[in-house]
């Protein structure tokens, strides 16, 4: 199986993403972020964060907004946004819960490639790719900074250690289907 996900087909989940306007608690958000950081522009990757969580994905008017709360161009905005990979489009959203399994060397030398193969296997899922009922997306990441808990994963912003012990990927695949 290929960890390399490069373009792909418009996600039948692309039909879910809501239309614009961010909602007002977000806009509130990204505000209130503004006194917090030496410049309007320093917010952008924590206004996308809030518009990918909220949306699971960015769309283009969502970027123009941000770029119009933070006074830059929509330019400026994707750039950030296209130069982290995980910020998802449109046209290929995330699924209810993101499910990241960690490569990184530790992880690696732990059986992470097995344990990836694994999940994805069990989701039914290539990696980047979401499962058809738009719950789990699964993707991997290079380093989730959990080195001493290795192989390790994440879910949505939550740590999870040792995916390598007894069944624990299985169980977790399990829970996460369950929602």
């Amino acid at each position: 199986m290929s960890h390399h996900h490069g373009t792909r087909e418009v996600s039948p989940h692309a039909a879910h993403v809501p239309p614009g306007p961010l909602p007002a608690d977000i806009r509130e958000q990204i505000v209130a972020l503004l006194p917090r950081y030496p410049s309007k522009q320093a917010v952008t990757l924590p206004a996308l964060h809030l518009a990918q969580d909220r949306l699971r994905c960015v769309p283009p008017w969502a970027v123009r907004e941000i770029a119009d709360i933070l006074d830059l161009s929509p330019a400026e905005v994707h750039d950030t946004l296209s130069f982290y990979g995980f910020f998802r489009p449109a046209s290929d959203p995330l699924g209810k819960k993101r499910l990241w399994i960690c490569r990184s060397l530790a992880c690696a030398l732990r059986g992470a490639d097995q344990i990836l193969d694994q999940a994805a296997h069990k989701l039914g899922v290539e990696v980047g790719g979401t499962t058809a009922d738009g719950a789990i997306t699964l993707e991997l990441a290079e380093c989730l900074g959990a080195c001493e808990g290795a192989p390790a994963c994440m879910v949505d912003d939550e740590h999870i250690h040792h995916i390598d012990q007894d069944g624990k990927m299985d169980r977790l695949v399990e829970d996460l289907r369950k929602g």
